[in-house]
């Protein structure tokens, strides 16, 4: 009998995950693949016993394959559309699509929109696809032509996989347009702010999208403070502080682009720029030449652990990054502090900070616990999805 994929067979008992729907399986599980299997393609896996369990993406490595659906359908562009239109319709019941005031927005989070493997960013009219897996790379063709069929508004489709695909021949140009072409950067609107995103240049797809919820809370708090934005990359914390009412702001980041972006931005959204600075500059470099304090701290760094193997090192990273940053805040002042390390728990990141509010020897109290926005969806079989968290800490 002639087989679609190829098979892989798992050993005793470890099919049990994939009956609790959980879109991974580990190298370690496989009892047998039938035949030699090449990166990216797609595979059935069944059970010790040989029944079916899923079909998905094979890959090598830890993570041997991507679950893409737990039914035993065909996946072709018809499967894609399907899942691009549960995850639009979701987005337009969040009030993102379709939305005047909001241009930008995730349309596909990976496992949390059950496509392993596939990040999709939308500004304005031009859709960013991003491959984390070979299988979702080698059908981005498909999946290109299903967005702008499904989802209204989208006309351009820009593949920026270089940084997230393992580097081969075949994956050689993993940056280009699928689909149609329009100039960079693009002018998209967040809760009615005006931001610059350029997704050929910028971190992950141009726009740290997963924060647009807690830029709005900061806001809240941000009417007559002195603000100081740590990790400050294009500037958006900023901007929501100064358009929330701040005295001023000091955005710092390593990078002079990120700066010069971050002015950019806050040209677009305030009328005068004065009390707004930019400075490019390593974080503790800029905390230990500025004598000021502030009412009003965000500290958003980039993943300072990547893997279990730099966890511990993370860990302390974090520590005396908020030392610094609790130093600088006045009494009664409010620190926003992030983690967006996959490998570091709620719990860890919680007890970092309180080693670093102990050290300092200040009073504490939790008034927000943060995480990601809700078109970055979490499968409630799937945890490990759960990587941005955050705290918000008044100091006494």
């Amino acid at each position: 009998m002639h087989k679609e994929h190829r098979e892989i067979a798992l050993k005793s008992g470890r099919e049990e995950s994939l009956k609790r729907f959980h879109p991974w399986i580990f190298s370690g599980a496989i009892k047998s693949i039938d035949g030699a299997i090449e990166e990216g393609e797609l595979v059935t896996v069944r059970s010790h016993a040989g029944e079916f369990a899923a079909k998905g993406h094979y890959q090598s490595g830890s993570i041997a394959v991507r679950i893409l659906t737990f039914a035993d359908e065909e996946i072709n562009k018809r499967f894609f559309e399907n899942r691009i239109l549960e995850a639009y319709s979701l987005r337009a019941k969040l009030g993102l699509a379709g939305n005047e005031n909001t241009s930008v927005y995730r349309l596909v989070h990976g496992e949390g929109d059950s496509l392993p493997g596939l990040v999709i960013d939308v500004y304005d009219d031009v859709a960013v696809f991003q491959a984390h897996s070979l299988g979702i790379w080698k059908s981005r063709e498909q999946i290109a032509e299903a967005l702008t069929e499904i989802c209204s508004g989208i006309k351009h489709v820009y593949c920026k996989s270089s940084a997230t695909l393992p580097r081969s021949a075949e994956t050689a140009g993993a940056d280009c347009w699928l689909l149609g072409g329009r100039s960079f950067p693009i002018t998209v609107r967040e809760n009615g702010y005006l931001f610059e995103v350029n997704p050929a240049e910028g971190q992950k797809t141009g726009f740290f999208i997963d924060q647009r919820e807690n830029r709005l809370l900061l806001q809240k708090y941000s009417r007559g403070a002195s603000v100081l934005n740590l990790f400050c990359y294009t500037g958006a914390f900023s901007v929501y502080a100064a358009k929330g009412g701040a005295a001023k702001t000091l955005s710092i980041d390593s990078s002079t682009k990120a700066v010069t972006a971050a002015a950019r931005n806050l040209e677009l959204n305030i009328n005068d720029v004065s009390n707004h600075r930019c400075i490019a500059a390593d974080v503790f470099d800029g905390l230990r030449a500025d004598n000021g304090t502030y009412d009003l701290i965000t500290v958003d760094p980039p993943a300072f652990a990547k893997h279990h193997d730099a966890l511990k090192n993370a860990l302390q990273a974090y520590k005396r990054l908020n030392v610094r940053a609790i130093e600088k805040l006045a009494k009664g002042g409010i620190l926003f502090t992030f983690s967006c390390s996959q490998a570091v728990s709620k719990q860890q990141f919680q007890q970092a900070v309180f080693s670093a509010a102990a050290i300092t020897g200040r009073r504490a109290s939790i008034l927000h616990w943060l995480d990601q926005s809700p078109d970055h969806p979490v499968s409630l079989y799937h945890p490990e999805g759960d990587y941005l968290k955050g705290m918000v800490i008044k100091l006494l």
